[in-house]
């Protein structure tokens, strides 16, 4: 399946490095239980000699490889043949100037940019990493394939299994801790699905020891495939700012599979001499699910050339299991207290000089709300980007004249409860929803307009409220 000596898996651990064949299925180093990367020898490959000479692809897009936003970049991530991909085609995103949305941020015109991953076909970013892990499965020779999932990954996998065929969907969830509108797609593409008791930590804990039992693919981020895929994340970022590298790249932090792919992107763009710089990055939190923030800010843990202290992690998670502490955001998509990727995460930032903050989801759902007013509607997760961004422009840390990405992660009508809940005029509804997250107020509601059934009435109302 893989390109003949280009492509290999290795630890992330320096002290480690341990190599294995792309054929190989692994979500850990079998010798030290680090995570893997996916390495190339790019003297054996053929990257690009200039970002611009993929611009190319464009004029091929009857033909799939060169039709998906993320294989269009298949120099950049050779580990598997051309012909034997999988794809639906992913990756069709749009970077907008969000001008409408700048003032609120606090940022110049034309300064900030949406970069709105809800348009792939499942409605989030997990595509561009689905169709990279599911390619792999396909092949190795996967038959099963399954992951733990807040919604959009389970959302993702049951529709690749479902278009092609090609294996079976497991899927598992925590109690209470999937939105509707992602739970609805797992279920309407077939997937088996399994709730437990716990929440998505607990959940992840189960699947790696189900798959490990049973043989069956893993694709939730721990495959160092899945992250090859969103690296075209930023391929398509710097693509449609002609190749021009932002000041600033903006996340939310929930997994650590984003954050992680975009450094690896530019660590290897720089390396091969197709950016002159990197981009800063900043990983935002919800304040409900916060660990990468109170690690990196609080307690000082860093990568290190892979030396990073281990026991900083390890007693934070200690005193989460000794208090019963559980993740709790209505951004559920980051709800996650023991993200799979954090040292991968902790290399990104210490690669894009990066920094990391918690916004709380008061903060999260005002954001949202001005990116719908700017006509990019997003799930409450993305917008923890845009409400990260506002708070390091009233830091200072961005400056008002710098250029600066806010990744949208899923779409809208992933999560409408949370949406309509802010905007309703039922106190009942806003305090059952938001209430118990400490969303006291919805600052920029728009809320509907009640009238009688009366012709001179609505009239009235649509001249006063227009």
């Amino acid at each position: 399946m893989g390109l003949s000596g280009v492509a290999s898996q290795k630890c992330i651990s320096p002290p480690c490095g341990a190599t294995f064949d792309v054929g190989e299925v692994l979500v850990a180093c079998p010798k030290c239980g680090e995570l893997l990367d996916v390495v190339y020898d790019w003297s054996k490959a053929s990257p690009p000699s200039e970002l611009r000479e993929l611009e190319k692809y464009w004029t091929q897009r009857h033909n799939p490889l060169r039709f998906s936003g993320v294989w269009r970049f298949h120099d950049l991530l050779p580990f598997v043949d051309p012909d034997s991909v999988v794809t639906v085609g992913e990756g069709q995103t749009l970077l907008q100037q969000a001008d409408g949305v700048a003032p609120f941020v606090g940022m110049k015109t034309g300064r900030l940019f949406l970069q709105y991953e809800g348009m792939n076909p499942s409605g989030s970013f997990k595509d561009n990493g689905m169709t990279a892990a599911f390619t792999h499965a396909n092949n190795i020779g996967a038959k099963r394939a399954a992951c733990a999932s807040t919604g959009n990954t389970s959302a993702s996998l049951a529709m690749y299994c479902s278009v092609t065929r090609a294996m079976r969907a497991v899927i598992f969830i925590g109690s209470g801790k999937i939105s509707f509108g992602k739970l609805s797609q797992a279920l309407d593409y077939g997937a088996l699905t399994v709730q437990i008791s716990g929440d998505f930590d607990d959940a992840m804990q189960r699947v790696k020891e189900i798959c490990s039992r049973l043989g069956i693919y893993l694709v939730n981020s721990v495959n160092p495939f899945r992250l090859e895929g969103q690296k075209t994340i930023m391929f398509r970022v710097l693509e449609s700012l002609g190749w021009r590298v932002p000041d600033w790249i903006v996340v939310p932090g929930g997994n650590l599979g984003n954050s992680s792919a975009f450094g690896k992107a530019f660590f290897e763009l720089k390396q091969l001499g197709l950016i002159d710089r990197i981009p800063r990055l900043a990983v935002i939190n919800a304040a409900g699910a916060n660990t990468l923030y109170e690690l990196f800010e609080k307690r000082g843990m860093r990568w290190k050339d892979g030396h990073g202290d281990p026991t900083l992690a390890n007693g934070y998670f200690g005193e989460l299991d000794s208090t019963g502490a559980k993740a709790s955001t209505i951004a559920s998509a980051i709800e996650i207290n023991r993200p799979v990727n954090l040292m991968k995460c902790l290399r990104a930032l210490d690669v894009c000089d990066g920094v990391v903050r918690e916004v709380s989801d008061q903060q999260i759902l005002d954001a949202k709300s001005q990116v719908g007013a700017g006509g990019m509607g997003c799930e409450p997760a993305s917008a923890a980007s845009v409400a990260g961004a506002k708070l390091l422009r009233e830091e200072g840390v961005i400056g008002m004249d710098d250029e600066v990405v806010c990744i949208l992660t899923g779409h809208l009508l992933k999560d409408p409860k949370a949406t309509v809940a802010y905007h309703t005029t039922d106190q009942t509804e806003f305090d059952e929803v938001l209430g118990s997250r400490g969303v006291r107020r919805a600052s920029f509601a728009n809320r509907a307009v009640r009238v009688p059934n009366d012709l001179d009435e609505i009239i009235k109302a649509i001249q006063l409220y227009s």
